[in-house]
Parts: structure tokens; sequence; C-alpha cells
């Protein structure tokens, strides 16, 4: 069997993708453009969740008891059910936006040929 006999990779049908005219391949777009916004809140959400609880200059002494336990142990505590918070609207954020570019490719518009239909998208 020569190289000639076997189709091109970049055209081969995906496996258990529907038959007929307009077959998607392995270089269609399964997303549409991204929209920086979301992915960018995600980050800062989770970039507050983590390097906040890594200041402890910021909290590093006793004044406040909170049950009789110093403010340096309730404080880090209290980051657990923030940064489990934070994690989820990020998540949340970032699954939105992951569906709507899929909704967007599956469509077929969206600026999916690199035209950006708002402000938002990269060049």
């Amino acid at each position: 069997m020569s190289h000639q006999d076997r189709p091109d990779p970049a055209r081969r049908p995906i496996p258990g993708a529907p038959p007929g005219a307009g077959q998607p391949t392995r270089n269609t777009a399964t997303r549409g453009p991204a929209r920086r916004g979301r992915y960018v809140i995600a980050g800062v959400l989770l970039s507050v969740a983590i390097i906040l609880p890594l200041m402890p200059q910021t909290y590093s002494f006793n004044a406040p008891t909170l049950g009789g336990m110093p403010f340096f142990y309730w404080y880090q505590l209290l980051w657990v059910p923030i940064s489990a918070g934070l994690s989820g609207v990020a998540y949340w954020l970032v699954t939105t936006e992951d569906r709507r570019r899929r909704a967007a490719a599956r469509a077929g518009d969206g600026g999916l040929d690199g035209d950006a239909t708002n402000g938002d998208e990269r060049p």
C-alpha cells in the first residue's frame, strides 16, 4: 500500500461522525473564537485564592480571637471556603465560555473566519 492509497490525515473523517456531506474532519473547528474577559476574571479569582493565603505578613498577629482561637489560625481556615467559592466561580466562568464557543462552532458563525464580533477577541 503506497502513501497515495491512504487519505490525507488532515482530511480523514472523524470516527463516529454522522455520514454525509459536510462531514467534520480533523481540521474542523470545534470551538469558536475566545473572549478573553471571562478567562482573565477566572485567572484573577484563582490568583487571589492562591496568593493571599501565602502572605503571612498580612495576618501574623493574635489580636482578634474567635472562640479563643488566634487570628492567625482562623484567618487561614476562613480561606478554605473562600478558595472553594472562588474556584467554583472560576470554573463556572470557564465552562460557560467553552460552551458558548462550542455552540458558535456548531452554528458556523461567531466570527470563525477571524473577524471579531465584539472588541473582546484577539486580532
